[in-house]
């Protein structure tokens, strides 16, 4: 079954000694409405499944170790994986790796994921980050502890895995006022919609948020969760707006080798 499993690949030179995919729901062992390979252990699906779809990860991508998987509360703490190896009860929105086999993972439907490398390989994160996340300031925390200068706009790489596009992402003012309040620049990610709230881009405030910092090896941010039923699982398509109980999560994630 392992073969079945799709994997999406970032689109970044290649980086030695780092390994990174993102997962699509295709290939698991989960019923609906988790059809199928869900890895969130807290949506509800059968518990079973849950191990069966990790399990059958860690086979299908030659993990090194298991993941080290967070409990994501949409903030900005940071995992230093070399200091936690793993364990169930890590709460935070990002890992930070330089030690080979620690496996930084993510996981999300809808929010982004990002997937940062130092250009040398020496260090890797992934990152949740959801509107809350980014707003407060999660990719920041991550590339600080990252501990890679990037000043040189290619020391380090970032990748936007698959996430909620401009076109479905309706928020209201509250959610554009906390990100102007940071940078007015953040402006141009939100559009005005005929329900008198605003259309998010939640790529383009990544980027800006990257660009900040003085990254600009960004690649990426060219899916829509909400818009591929098919490929990618979506809150706010399977909660939000069908009624669901409940829909799963795919994971991304990075690791050197």
């Amino acid at each position: 079954m392992a073969a079945l499993l799709q994997f999406l690949r970032p689109d970044w030179p290649k980086v030695p000694g780092v390994q990174a995919l993102s997962t699509t729901r295709a290939g698991g062992s989960s019923a609906a409405p988790f059809t199928s390979l869900n890895l969130g252990a807290h949506v509800g699906d059968a518990a079973a499944a849950v191990k069966a779809n990790r399990e059958q990860l860690r086979i299908a991508a030659s993990l090194p170790t298991e993941p080290a998987w967070l409990t994501q509360v949409h903030g900005t703490s940071v995992a230093d994986l070399d200091v936690i190896a793993g364990g169930d009860d890590i709460v935070a929105d990002a890992a930070v790796a330089a030690q080979p086999g620690r496996v930084c993972i993510v996981m999300t439907a809808d929010c982004l994921p990002v997937l940062l490398a130092a250009a040398d390989g020496s260090a890797v994160a992934a990152i949740h980050a959801g509107w809350r996340g980014l707003a407060s300031g999660v990719i920041e925390a991550a590339v600080q502890g990252l501990r890679v200068k990037a000043t040189s706009g290619v020391a380090v790489l970032a990748w936007l895995g698959p996430a909620i596009g401009l076109a479905h992402f309706e928020v209201g003012e509250e959610v554009r006022a906390a990100f102007l309040q940071k940078d007015p620049a953040a402006a141009q990610s939100f559009t005005p919609n005929n329900s008198g709230r605003w259309q998010c881009d939640l790529y383009g405030l990544a980027r800006q948020r990257l660009r900040s910092l003085g990254i600009t090896a960004i690649s990426g941010g060219n899916h829509c969760t909400y818009a591929d039923a098919r490929r990618f699982y979506s809150h706010r398509r399977d909660v939000q707006h069908e009624g669901r109980v409940g829909t799963g999560r795919m994971a991304s994630f990075i690791w050197r080798t």
